[in-house]
């Protein structure tokens, strides 16, 4: 990322808006908003496999593993306006598990793109499906889209619900059903 050319196009939009950039609150606006921008698109400089750091293991155990409420923070690709929210991974193994702080490891790399929701959730799951190859695995987002709340619509109060599902996941309702249900539950 060339920080030096994003500082000079968000120069070039401050003087599009009739601000002048060169005033004491704006003289170091350009920059900041490329450490900005370079921060909340970190994601694309990251590898899955660093990530992961070789925290595979083989184990026998083979009950839903789930970690919920995992926090997100991403850029819209159509506005480039934030939406954030909840991500809740469920997966059951098939002789892998992987070191749980792995998980929202996992999120992160996909947030911190310029993004939809729809694609990060599906991009979440099969990262988790490619890795461990589970039984199942199981993703569902909640977020809130400032690009509806603050223009457009101007729906303050509006969560987008995604989900992707991979093996008994999709294919058993129950077990769908149980990891719908333990999610839903408040926190202890």
């Amino acid at each position: 990322m060339n920080k030096d050319e994003i500082a000079k196009s968000i120069h070039n939009i401050l003087v599009e808006l009739g601000e002048d950039p060169e005033r004491q609150g704006l003289k170091r606006t350009p920059e900041r908003v490329a450490k900005a921008y370079e921060f909340l698109t970190q994601g694309y400089n990251q590898d899955i496999e660093e990530v992961l750091n070789n925290a595979i293991f083989e184990e026998k155990y083979d009950e839903m593993v789930i970690v919920k409420d995992i926090d997100f923070y991403s850029m819209c690709e159509h506005h480039l306006l934030p939406f954030y929210g909840k991500v809740h991974i469920a997966y059951i193994p098939n002789k892998k598990i992987v070191g749980l702080s792995k998980i929202p490891r996992i999120v992160e790399v996909f947030a911190r793109r310029l993004q939809v929701q729809e694609r990060m959730t599906q991009e979440i799951c099969d990262t988790i499906e490619k890795y461990l190859s589970p039984r199942g695995v199981a993703v569902v987002c909640e977020g809130y889209h400032m690009c509806m709340m603050m223009r457009g619509v101007q729906k303050q109060n509006s969560i987008t619900t995604t989900s992707a599902m991979h093996g008994i996941f999709k294919e058993d309702s129950r077990t769908r059903t149980e990891f719908l249900n333990l999610i839903a539950q408040k926190r202890i």
